[in-house]
């Protein structure tokens, strides 16, 4: 056979995909979503370097339709909502609703759990609030640094003696020492740290909750993510529409919203 044959046009255009294969870059992989909260009770969790609760479920179930993978990052409550408001991260867990917050983070449409938000107080000095916060004028209150505790708390803050602290065990600690009166919080971050600080009988909730709070995914407020909020919006309703969402808040023992 003559070598210096002509190539044939096959290989003439195996020859020129293998070129162009090699200068041309390959299509860049979808950017990484980074998920960021803090540690939430049977909503967001991380136990061995694995997340867990109703937040990674959720997401990890509708993460083909986000079409991002996922990094899931335990941080500080008020860090955490810093980095979203900032958009150092893209997916902030399980925030209320406030008008403070609305103007720092896109909600997601749908919410995906309620919290009932109450006052612990000692056991032997409980008693029967009237739910007027002028009432509590002279109580000292223990409240977490970064949540919200609704619209009527709010506006009652500067009237109020308060205290601030970074965790439930800390407040908790506070309130069993008699360093304050009252501890606000919720029921599902709370009942589980009773036990393990030892303050079974020791301390308790009020009878009257401050308010129920819905618990939502969030993303910047920023014009790039309308388009990744619009995917989860569809993604989060689908799954929540087919009963997905209740089965969840059932194993976990959380509350969802109604329909």
């Amino acid at each position: 056979m003559d070598t210096d044959e002509p190539c044939s046009a096959g290989r003439r255009a195996l020859m020129l995909g293998m070129l162009a294969g090699a200068v041309l870059p390959a299509a860049a992989a979808p950017r990484e979503l980074l998920v960021v909260g803090a540690h939430f009770a049977r909503v967001y969790e991380r136990a061995d370097d694995r997340f867990t609760g109703m937040a990674p479920e959720i997401l990890r179930a509708i993460a083909h339709e986000l079409g991002q993978p996922l990094h899931f990052d335990l941080v500080p409550w008020a860090r955490a909502q810093s980095m979203v408001a900032k958009g150092q991260a893209d997916l902030l867990v399980g925030p209320y609703k406030s008008p403070e917050r609305l103007a720092l983070f896109s909600f997601s449409e749908r919410a995906f759990y309620l919290d009932e938000m109450v006052f612990y107080a000692r056991s032997g000095e409980l008693f029967d609030w009237d739910g007027k916060f002028e009432s509590l004028r002279q109580k000292r209150i223990v409240c977490i640094n970064g949540w919200t505790y609704g619209a009527a708390f709010d506006a009652a803050r500067s009237r109020l003696h308060l205290n601030v602290t970074n965790s439930v065990e800390a407040a908790l600690a506070m309130l069993a020492h008699d360093r304050v009166d009252l501890f606000a919080t919720n029921r599902r971050n709370t009942e589980g740290v009773v036990p393990l600080l030892d303050l079974d009988g020791k301390v308790a909730p009020l009878e009257r909750i401050i308010t129920t709070q819905r618990g939502y995914f969030a993303f910047p407020r920023l014009p790039e993510y309308e388009a990744v909020l619009a995917r989860f919006d569809r993604a989060f309703n689908a799954y929540a529409d087919a009963g997905e969402l209740q089965k969840l808040g059932r194993r976990a023992g959380v509350q969802i919203p109604p329909a």
